[in-house]
């Protein structure tokens, strides 16, 4: 049997995050020890409900908990639009189901510094919201970066353009004092940023294959309720798909839907779906216009400081398969 990645998600409460949190859930080559939250696409309190809700659709809620971060940037104000291309909620307007569970107090980055300490290189940390949170562990505990496995980030944008700003990508963007802390920390970081993503887009023809994959499997004779939860999260997955379809298409002029978090916790768990340049990445701090740039120095074949493995490719038919096997799958199904 493969080796199992022990992983903390951390999320900014929208629907990438969601389909990250479910990725890893669902994956047998995961084991999601906790998800924490912050300030994004929601509120960091609606983000923290969102993922409660959403670990319900894999009764998850009694092993694995939600711990929330941090409710504004280290130093700059932050105003969550009041308009977003993932809906009121965060949830494309969902109605998630009710949750019994609560939410623990322990702020995310305490949760973070603990169970790193308490297992030292076995951690992985794969972010799909700001650094904020990583940047105040990084602040509690000076052995943090030498005690975490790896930091994943679905974030940055090298040789595309970014998705805030023409340079800028939104994970970054959002904090970018926290980001160049992360960044010139030393800790290990895996770049899964637009370059890739923007390239694993799942289309409307895989939202269909999805379904009908996802819906056959559900058969409540063999397994009553695993195919309670599995209708359920399809039902899910069939809605916020159809509406990002839509609203990226109208919004972006994209015909599909980044997922940006799913592959970056697929990276995670398998490094051979990506391929890496090591860079030294650069976090733009003080533009006007350049504000949450990563920055490397591309003049240079082989560059004389590295601090980050950038993924520059990504196997986009596997990863695909991938996701919608593992969505399609019935807990306890190896995929």
């Amino acid at each position: 049997m493969e080796d199992i990645t022990r992983i903390i998600l951390d999320v900014d409460g929208g629907i990438d995050g969601a389909l990250g949190v479910l990725f890893a859930l669902k994956s047998n080559k995961a084991k999601l020890e906790g998800v924490t939250t912050g300030f994004g696409h929601v509120t960091a309190e609606q983000a923290t409900m969102n993922m409660m809700q959403v670990l319900e659709f894999h009764r998850a809620g009694m092993d694995t908990s939600v711990f929330m971060g941090a409710l504004k940037p280290l130093f700059r104000e932050w105003e969550r639009k009041t308009t977003d291309i993932q809906g009121t909620n965060g949830m494309a307007d969902y109605i998630l189901p009710a949750t019994k569970s609560v939410m623990h107090q322990e702020h995310a980055a305490d949760f973070m510094v603990r169970i790193v300490r308490e297992n030292p290189g076995r951690i992985t940390i794969v972010t799909a919201g700001s650094l904020t949170n990583v940047a105040i562990a990084l602040s509690k505990d000076p052995d943090f970066v030498s005690q975490v496995k790896r930091l994943v980030i679905a974030g940055g944008a090298l040789q595309v353009p970014g998705n805030v700003t023409p340079v800028a990508e939104k994970n970054i963007y959002y904090d970018p004092e926290a980001a160049h802390r992360v960044f010139e920390s030393g800790i290990p970081i895996t770049m899964v940023g637009l370059d890739v993503s923007m390239q694993v887009m799942l289309t409307e023809a895989h939202l269909t294959e999805l379904s009908k994959l996802g819906r056959a499997v559900a058969c409540p004779l063999k397994n009553p309720e695993g195919a309670v939860l599995q209708k359920r999260m399809m039902k899910f997955i069939e809605h916020v798909g159809n509406y990002l379809l839509t609203a990226y298409r109208q919004e972006l002029d994209l015909l599909g839907i980044p997922l940006q978090a799913p592959l970056a916790v697929a990276a995670a768990l398998d490094s051979s779906l990506v391929d890496i340049r090591q860079e030294y990445i650069q976090i733009e701090t003080k533009g006007t216009l350049s504000a949450g740039a990563t920055l490397a120095d591309l003049r240079r074949r082989t560059p004389k400081r590295i601090n980050t493995d950038v993924c520059v490719s990504v196997d986009v038919e596997r990863f695909i398969q991938q996701f919608i096997e593992v969505f399609s799958s019935i807990e306890g199904e190896e995929v």
